[in-house]
């Protein structure tokens, strides 16, 4: 009897928290209003060529980027236009896109050269001096091979458009392959904490020039290797394609020696910021056992780790920790309205509303909540996978219901949006995630 009682009281427990999940993340009622609002309003986020811009382009759709070509933005807010376009847009309309979606990418090869610098972001006019030395800045973020490779995947792989350009690809990548790699470990870093993306990541922010070995970066840099074999191979440059796969076998073998900690069960970024050996001889106190490590794993609870799932670097255990043992975990990345940018038990964890840069220091964010959650989708966390994205919903849902509009990032547990009314750019995505969670087709990045 005793034994009937304890089941019983499972069995109402389970029933009771299936019932309370289905409240909390009531995602269904806010369908609607997204499809509604988005549907009305992407075609803001065009802009026509003109002056600098010799193409038309996608901006982020808001106020404070009204006129600007960013690079990871521009490429994201594609993903979402095309799961827009596949929902609600006519023949016509997905033609008059080409334009803007390919004109990302040419403007900025455009911008590009022989030196393979390519600037993060383009204005129309007014844009900033290349800089002397350019390879002690940061520059384009690896995601411009995956942004053609997404077009030129969905397009049945006519790479054509790109083929004259293609030698600017090449070079892009090769200067961070010969500039910005970190050759005792293999891995990739930021050469300042300026325009990194997460803008304030305590990882770099602040940090010294040359020291953050990101996870975030190199994540990136995987991904855009893989883009690179890709489109050689559409394009018929089937020689060269096996020195990118060399690439980025190499690099995900750095990734998982040096980012990844088994004490944690998470990856990590880098600290590279080490004396160098040649120097250990002026130190005659370590000339006897001089160090044999090229970095060291900062512990520092920030949710681009996560992103080793989306770039399908982590093995199959590794993911199951990573997932069990840090994002589900209430006292650090899980909130109620999706995952916190930085763990709330860090002591740099902060939701005060700032600009520049944006704020990553704890904040919901549409994309890290999107990117996690094609991670979790990836790996088969298809569980948690349902819960993030119903969690997306609902915050969307509300700030459309309540604000008539998005913004840029949102406190994690009451999803008051903190800044910036009318960022559309890759919020957009929340219509993948919408449409994945009612089995329709899913338009994802490359």
């Amino acid at each position: 009897m005793k034994n009937i009682q304890i089941i019983a009281f499972f069995i109402f427990i389970t029933n009771f928290q299936n019932v309370y999940s289905q409240e909390k993340y009531d995602w269904q009622q806010y369908a609607p209003i997204i499809r509604k609002s988005i549907f009305k309003d992407y075609k803001g986020m065009y802009k026509k060529a003109g002056k600098e811009l010799s193409y038309p382009f996608i901006t982020p759709g808001s106020s404070q980027y009204a006129d600007v070509l960013w690079d990871w933005d521009s490429w994201l807010s594609n993903v979402a236009l095309r799961q827009i376009l596949l929902e609600n847009g006519t023949e016509a309309d997905k033609k008059e896109a080409i334009q803007y979606e390919q004109g990302c990418i040419m403007n900025f090869l455009n911008a590009g050269g022989i030196d393979g610098y390519i600037p993060i972001l383009l204005r129309r006019s007014d844009n900033e001096p290349k800089p002397k030395d350019i390879y002690a800045v940061n520059m384009h973020k690896p995601c411009l091979a995956q942004h053609a490779a997404f077009l030129v995947k969905l397009d049945g792989g006519n790479a054509e458009w790109l083929r004259e350009k293609f030698y600017g690809l090449q070079t892009f990548v090769a200067n961070y392959s010969n500039h910005h790699r970190h050759r005792a470990t293999g891995l990739y870093y930021w050469q300042t904490d300026h325009a990194i993306g997460v803008d304030n990541d305590p990882g770099t922010y602040y940090r010294p020039h040359g020291s953050s070995a990101s996870i975030y970066l190199n994540s990136m840099m995987y991904k855009e290797l893989q883009a690179m074999v890709y489109l050689c191979k559409q394009l018929n440059f089937n020689e060269i394609a096996p020195e990118f796969e060399r690439e980025a076998a190499a690099l995900k073998e750095a990734i998982q020696k040096h980012s990844w900690d088994p004490k944690d069960g998470f990856f990590y970024n880098v600290d590279i910021n080490l004396l160098p050996l040649k120097n250990e001889k002026e130190y005659q106190l370590h000339s006897g056992n001089p160090r044999d490590w090229d970095g060291l794993i900062q512990r520092i609870g920030i949710w681009s780790g996560i992103l080793s799932l989306w770039a399908e670097i982590a093995t199959p255990e590794q993911a199951r920790r990573m997932v069990r043992e840090n994002l589900l975990d209430t006292a650090t990345f899980n909130a109620t309205y999706g995952i916190r940018t930085l763990s709330k038990m860090e002591k740099m964890y902060s939701l005060k509303a700032t600009g520049n840069p944006s704020s990553w220091l704890g904040p919901v964010w549409g994309v890290s909540n999107y990117l996690t959650w094609r991670g979790l989708v990836k790996y088969g966390f298809t569980q948690e996978a349902r819960e993030l994205a119903a969690k997306t919903i609902v915050l969307f849902g509300k700030d459309f219901q309540k604000y008539g509009t998005l913004h840029e990032y949102y406190q994690p547990e009451n999803g008051e949006p903190i800044l910036n009314a009318g960022f559309q750019n890759w919020n957009y995505l929340v219509l993948n995630m919408l449409a994945w969670m009612e089995g329709k087709t899913v338009i994802s990045e490359f």
